[in-house]
Protein backbone atom coordinates (compact mmCIF):
# COMPACT_ATOMS: atom_id res chain seq x y z
CA UNK A 1 0.00 0.00 0.00
CA UNK A 2 2.69 2.49 0.62
CA UNK A 3 4.63 1.81 -2.22
CA UNK A 4 1.82 2.28 -4.32
CA UNK A 5 1.25 5.99 -2.01
CA UNK A 6 5.30 6.65 -2.91
CA UNK A 7 4.52 5.93 -6.55
CA UNK A 8 1.35 8.55 -6.22
CA UNK A 9 3.63 11.06 -4.37
CA UNK A 10 6.21 11.18 -7.36
CA UNK A 11 3.95 11.18 -9.91
CA UNK A 12 2.69 14.24 -7.98
CA UNK A 13 5.66 16.07 -7.70
CA UNK A 14 6.33 15.58 -11.28
CA UNK A 15 3.33 16.62 -12.48
CA UNK A 16 4.18 20.28 -9.66
CA UNK A 17 7.26 20.06 -11.88
CA UNK A 18 5.97 20.23 -14.98
CA UNK A 19 2.78 22.70 -14.24
CA UNK A 20 6.24 24.99 -12.78
CA UNK A 21 8.08 24.72 -15.95
CA UNK A 22 4.72 25.69 -18.04
CA UNK A 23 4.77 29.10 -15.35
CA UNK A 24 8.26 29.65 -16.16
CA UNK A 25 7.66 29.28 -19.96
CA UNK A 26 4.84 31.46 -20.12
CA UNK A 27 6.53 34.69 -18.19
CA UNK A 28 9.68 33.85 -20.48
CA UNK A 29 7.76 34.17 -23.93
CA UNK A 30 5.58 37.05 -22.67
CA UNK A 31 9.33 38.92 -21.29
CA UNK A 32 10.91 38.17 -25.15
CA UNK A 33 7.93 39.59 -26.52
CA UNK A 34 8.29 42.16 -24.26
CA UNK A 35 11.93 43.09 -24.74
CA UNK A 36 11.63 42.60 -28.34
CA UNK A 37 8.69 44.49 -29.43
CA UNK A 38 7.47 41.37 -31.38
CA UNK A 39 3.45 40.77 -30.99
CA UNK A 40 3.81 37.74 -32.75
CA UNK A 41 6.01 36.23 -30.03
CA UNK A 42 2.69 36.64 -28.52
CA UNK A 43 0.69 33.84 -30.45
CA UNK A 44 1.36 30.87 -28.04
CA UNK A 45 0.38 32.44 -24.77
CA UNK A 46 -2.78 31.70 -24.78
CA UNK A 47 -2.21 28.47 -25.42
CA UNK A 48 0.14 28.31 -21.93
CA UNK A 49 -2.16 29.24 -20.11
CA UNK A 50 -4.10 26.66 -20.98
CA UNK A 51 -1.83 24.10 -20.82
CA UNK A 52 -1.45 25.54 -17.01
CA UNK A 53 -5.56 25.24 -16.54
CA UNK A 54 -5.68 21.81 -17.35
CA UNK A 55 -2.49 21.22 -14.99
CA UNK A 56 -3.92 22.36 -12.08
CA UNK A 57 -7.25 20.31 -12.66
CA UNK A 58 -4.88 17.24 -13.26
CA UNK A 59 -2.90 17.95 -10.03
CA UNK A 60 -6.18 18.93 -8.01
CA UNK A 61 -7.34 15.38 -8.85
CA UNK A 62 -4.56 13.93 -8.06
CA UNK A 63 -4.33 15.45 -4.62
CA UNK A 64 -7.57 14.35 -4.06
CA UNK A 65 -7.05 11.21 -5.00
CA UNK A 66 -4.23 10.66 -2.55
CA UNK A 67 -6.48 11.99 0.33
CA UNK A 68 -9.09 10.07 -0.37
CA UNK A 69 -7.99 6.90 -1.14
CA UNK A 70 -4.80 6.46 1.04
CA UNK A 71 -3.88 7.03 4.39
CA UNK A 72 -1.54 10.13 4.25
CA UNK A 73 0.41 10.24 7.63
CA UNK A 74 1.29 13.93 8.78
CA UNK A 75 3.85 14.33 6.75
CA UNK A 76 2.87 13.67 3.78
CA UNK A 77 -0.80 15.57 5.01
CA UNK A 78 1.44 18.48 4.43
CA UNK A 79 2.67 18.17 1.31
CA UNK A 80 -0.62 17.30 -0.74
CA UNK A 81 -2.53 19.86 1.47
CA UNK A 82 0.67 22.28 0.38
CA UNK A 83 0.70 21.15 -3.60
CA UNK A 84 -3.12 22.12 -3.68
CA UNK A 85 -2.43 25.26 -2.31
CA UNK A 86 0.36 25.85 -4.47
CA UNK A 87 -1.15 25.42 -7.72
CA UNK A 88 -3.41 27.87 -6.99
CA UNK A 89 -1.03 30.01 -7.27
CA UNK A 90 0.70 29.05 -10.25
CA UNK A 91 -2.39 29.16 -12.23
CA UNK A 92 -2.50 33.06 -10.87
CA UNK A 93 0.71 33.12 -12.22
CA UNK A 94 -0.11 32.25 -15.68
CA UNK A 95 -3.06 34.32 -15.05
CA UNK A 96 -0.72 37.53 -14.53
CA UNK A 97 1.59 36.41 -17.62
CA UNK A 98 -1.62 36.50 -19.94
CA UNK A 99 -2.53 40.13 -18.48
CA UNK A 100 1.28 41.36 -19.54
CA UNK A 101 0.46 39.81 -23.05
CA UNK A 102 -2.79 41.65 -23.51
CA UNK A 103 -0.76 45.15 -22.60
CA UNK A 104 2.15 44.73 -24.93
CA UNK A 105 0.67 45.07 -28.34
CA UNK A 106 -0.14 48.69 -26.79
CA UNK A 107 3.51 49.73 -25.79
CA UNK A 108 4.79 48.93 -28.76
CA UNK A 109 5.00 52.86 -30.05
CA UNK A 110 8.68 53.05 -28.58
CA UNK A 111 11.74 51.81 -26.54
CA UNK A 112 11.65 53.54 -22.98
CA UNK A 113 14.36 53.99 -21.10
CA UNK A 114 13.09 51.42 -18.41
CA UNK A 115 13.32 48.79 -20.37
CA UNK A 116 15.93 46.94 -19.29
CA UNK A 117 14.98 47.29 -15.97
CA UNK A 118 11.98 45.30 -16.68
CA UNK A 119 13.66 42.72 -19.00
CA UNK A 120 15.69 42.56 -15.24
CA UNK A 121 12.91 42.23 -13.02
CA UNK A 122 10.93 39.83 -15.46
CA UNK A 123 14.09 37.74 -14.97
CA UNK A 124 14.39 37.79 -12.05
CA UNK A 125 10.40 36.58 -11.43
CA UNK A 126 11.10 33.49 -13.50
CA UNK A 127 14.04 32.92 -11.31
CA UNK A 128 11.94 32.84 -8.09
CA UNK A 129 9.03 30.50 -9.79
CA UNK A 130 11.56 28.05 -10.69
CA UNK A 131 13.25 28.20 -6.75
CA UNK A 132 9.54 28.04 -5.45
CA UNK A 133 8.50 24.65 -7.58
CA UNK A 134 12.36 23.55 -6.55
CA UNK A 135 12.09 24.09 -2.76
CA UNK A 136 8.74 22.17 -2.73
CA UNK A 137 10.18 18.87 -4.57
CA UNK A 138 13.56 19.06 -2.92
CA UNK A 139 11.75 19.46 -0.03
CA UNK A 140 14.77 22.36 0.71
CA UNK A 141 13.83 24.55 3.34
CA UNK A 142 16.72 27.00 2.72
CA UNK A 143 16.01 27.36 -0.91
CA UNK A 144 12.38 28.40 0.22
CA UNK A 145 13.84 30.85 2.54
CA UNK A 146 15.71 32.14 -0.58
CA UNK A 147 12.67 32.94 -2.88
CA UNK A 148 11.38 35.71 -0.15
CA UNK A 149 15.03 37.44 -0.22
CA UNK A 150 14.66 37.39 -3.88
CA UNK A 151 11.16 38.91 -3.52
CA UNK A 152 12.90 42.05 -2.33
CA UNK A 153 14.70 42.27 -5.63
CA UNK A 154 11.47 42.41 -7.61
CA UNK A 155 10.21 44.78 -5.34
CA UNK A 156 13.36 47.17 -5.81
CA UNK A 157 12.73 46.71 -9.24
CA UNK A 158 9.41 47.89 -9.17
CA UNK A 159 9.70 51.17 -7.20
CA UNK A 160 12.72 52.33 -9.81
CA UNK A 161 10.61 51.38 -12.79
CA UNK A 162 7.55 53.44 -10.95
CA UNK A 163 9.69 56.47 -10.07
CA UNK A 164 11.17 56.35 -13.74
CA UNK A 165 7.86 56.34 -15.20
CA UNK A 166 6.04 58.85 -13.17
CA UNK A 167 9.25 60.68 -14.06
CA UNK A 168 8.50 59.84 -17.87
CA UNK A 169 4.85 60.53 -17.63
CA UNK A 170 5.30 64.08 -16.12
CA UNK A 171 8.28 65.14 -18.52
CA UNK A 172 6.29 63.57 -21.70
CA UNK A 173 2.45 63.87 -21.16
CA UNK A 174 1.22 63.18 -24.43
CA UNK A 175 3.09 59.72 -23.92
CA UNK A 176 1.16 59.24 -20.74
CA UNK A 177 -0.90 56.20 -21.62
CA UNK A 178 1.84 54.24 -22.85
CA UNK A 179 3.80 54.69 -19.63
CA UNK A 180 0.82 53.65 -17.33
CA UNK A 181 0.78 50.47 -19.47
CA UNK A 182 4.46 49.83 -18.64
CA UNK A 183 3.38 50.34 -15.15
CA UNK A 184 1.06 48.06 -14.97
CA UNK A 185 3.55 45.70 -16.58
CA UNK A 186 5.88 45.71 -13.92
CA UNK A 187 3.04 45.30 -11.21
CA UNK A 188 1.74 42.61 -12.94
CA UNK A 189 5.50 40.79 -12.51
CA UNK A 190 5.45 42.13 -9.12
CA UNK A 191 2.54 40.28 -8.15
CA UNK A 192 4.35 37.02 -9.82
CA UNK A 193 6.76 37.31 -7.34
CA UNK A 194 4.27 37.81 -4.54
CA UNK A 195 2.81 34.36 -5.99
CA UNK A 196 5.99 32.52 -6.17
CA UNK A 197 6.71 33.65 -2.52
CA UNK A 198 3.32 32.34 -1.54
CA UNK A 199 4.47 28.93 -3.08
CA UNK A 200 7.31 29.38 -1.19
CA UNK A 201 5.44 30.41 2.21
CA UNK A 202 3.52 26.79 1.65
CA UNK A 203 6.49 24.89 0.79
CA UNK A 204 7.91 26.00 4.32
CA UNK A 205 4.58 24.58 5.78
CA UNK A 206 5.24 20.98 4.21
CA UNK A 207 8.19 20.99 5.75
CA UNK A 208 7.41 22.55 9.60
CA UNK A 209 3.84 21.91 10.04
CA UNK A 210 4.15 25.89 10.34
CA UNK A 211 3.00 28.13 8.15
CA UNK A 212 4.54 31.44 8.28
CA UNK A 213 3.32 34.25 6.12
CA UNK A 214 5.51 36.50 5.00
CA UNK A 215 8.51 34.68 7.09
CA UNK A 216 9.91 31.27 6.20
Amino acid sequence: MRSKFDEQLALLNKEMIEMGALCEKIIQEVLEALTERNTKLLNGIVSVGAEIDRKERTIETLCLKLLLQQQPVAKDLRQISAALKMITDMERIGDQAEDIAEIIPFVMKRPVRTDTLLHEMGKASIKMVTESVDAFVGQNLKLAGKVAADDDVVDHYFTKIKQALISEIVNNPEEGECFADLLMIAKYFERIGDHATNIAEWVGFSITGVHKEGCI
